[in-house]
């Protein structure tokens, strides 16, 4: 995919405008996906969105090809979220934390994997909503884009090891989260399972 990408990004820089509606088709789901994380409002989510893409088209002689594309694009959703937020002057209330061992986070996320595949997209897609924007973000491209710590460490410019420890924390809001909503008998099935 990466290739094909710089494919069409070389047909783009070369004067081919319509080969870059092949990579808004590719990347629009899930940029606007991670924009609403942030933002938690659709209609402004759709403009941050439309936003990204039109500054990716704009700096896309920029793109080095150091990374992934959508690392890069996903880095401009996430940048231009953080903008219309302090434009916004938005806070968001952040979720209470329970004390979880790493045992018990790792439950609730072995715990998941005994759902249906849509029923436990779905069940981390509304439990990742009630989250802090930040928190959102980094779960998306954690758990639906199967981001590594090195390529989410790029788009959100931290460091993996400043990453690793936000994800751990943002995991463990999504398990307080998780636990709450969760049909405690799934747990309770995982636990006995483990016995």
């Amino acid at each position: 995919m990466t290739t094909n990408d710089q494919h069409y990004i070389d047909l783009i820089i070369n004067g081919d405008t319509n080969a870059f509606e092949v990579l808004v088709e590719r990347y629009k789901d899930l940029v606007f996906t991670l924009t609403m994380r942030m933002l938690k409002n659709r209609e402004e989510a759709e403009e941050v969105a439309q936003d990204t893409f039109i500054k990716a088209y704009k700096s896309l002689n920029r793109f080095k090809g150091d990374s992934k594309f959508s690392t890069w694009i996903y880095k401009i959703a996430y940048n231009t979220s953080l903008d219309r937020l302090k434009k916004n002057k938005k806070h968001f209330n952040d979720v209470a934390i329970d004390e979880f061992t790493e045992h018990q986070v790792k439950t609730i996320d072995n715990a998941l994997y005994n759902l249906e595949l849509k029923e436990r997209e779905q069940s981390i897609q509304d439990c990742i909503a009630l989250l802090p924007s930040d928190d959102g973000f980094l779960l998306t491209l954690y758990y639906f884009e199967e981001q590594s710590l090195e390529e989410i460490s790029k788009t959100m410019g931290l460091t993996p090891n400043n990453v690793k420890v936000k994800l751990f924390r943002s995991r463990k809001k999504l398990a307080t989260i998780l636990k709450a909503r969760l049909e405690p008998e799934i747990i309770e099935h995982y636990e006995r399972e483990r016995r």
